[in-house]
């Protein structure tokens, strides 16, 4: 009888293909949104690692140039009013401002500096966003897929202690398939769960450097801004 089981047990296909297709409605509809929500986390990490790469060689080419002891004027006309790079466009912002505070007469408008800061503070602001846009569904998935794909292993336990109680027949080609279904369920959910915790960590990280990084550089250039001010 035990040779039997054994045989028919072997006898099952537990490829992942075949235990999606012998799964319930419910478990399928489970391991669908897993596996999305691994593509779109995958695509959320290729995404962002690209920007912030793209982002640190700008801002190293930038403030090469800005540092290159080249006129801050001639520098601004070269980058323009509106320009593509992230440390550019903080820069373009506090130089606008600067202009904006000069009279016709030549003087200054009073609180210059402060409106200077502002300006570099919602440039500053506005490029985190784009930065950190994203990284929320990475925290998402990371805490919720392992729940979903537990939720479908419980529905499909569920469903095989069903079938058994049906059947009357407790055997391992009875039981097996069942219980590996529903299992591929919270292996998907640990599948998309772990890449997110931890790209969603390491981006974090990567982007409050690259904002700390603007910042620094909008108080270094507000200091130039202010000792022009003041003379």
């Amino acid at each position: 009888m035990e040779t039997e089981t054994l045989a028919l047990a072997q006898e099952i296909d537990f490829s992942m293909w075949a235990l999606f297709a012998r799964a319930t409605l419910t478990v399928k509809l489970v391991m669908i949104l897993l596996i999305v929500a691994s593509f779109w986390s995958w695509s959320i990490i290729i995404q962002k690692s690209i920007l912030y790469r793209k982002a640190r060689r700008q801002a190293a080419a930038f403030d090469r140039a800005f540092w290159s002891g080249e006129p801050l004027d001639e520098l601004f006309e070269q980058t323009g009013a509106e320009p593509s790079g992230q440390s550019e466009k903080i820069f373009a912002a506090g130089m606008i401002e600067w202009r904006r505070s000069h009279r016709t007469d030549g003087g200054l408008i009073a609180g210059a500096a402060a409106r200077i800061d502002r300006s570099m503070d919602v440039a500053i602001a506005k490029e985190a966003e784009v930065l950190q846009g994203g990284l929320p569904v990475l925290a998402t998935v990371g805490s919720t897929a392992p729940f979903v794909g537990l939720f479908g292993t419980v529905w499909g336990i569920m469903h095989a202690f069903i079938n058994i109680a049906e059947q009357q027949n407790t055997n391992l080609a009875v039981v097996a398939p069942g219980i590996a279904e529903a299992l591929l369920a919270t292996g998907l959910g640990l599948l998309a769960a772990i890449p997110a915790v931890i790209f969603y960590n390491k981006l974090s990280s990567d982007s409050d450097r690259i904002v700390a990084g603007y910042e620094s550089f909008a108080d270094e250039f507000a200091t130039i801004l202010s000792r022009q001010l003041d003379s």
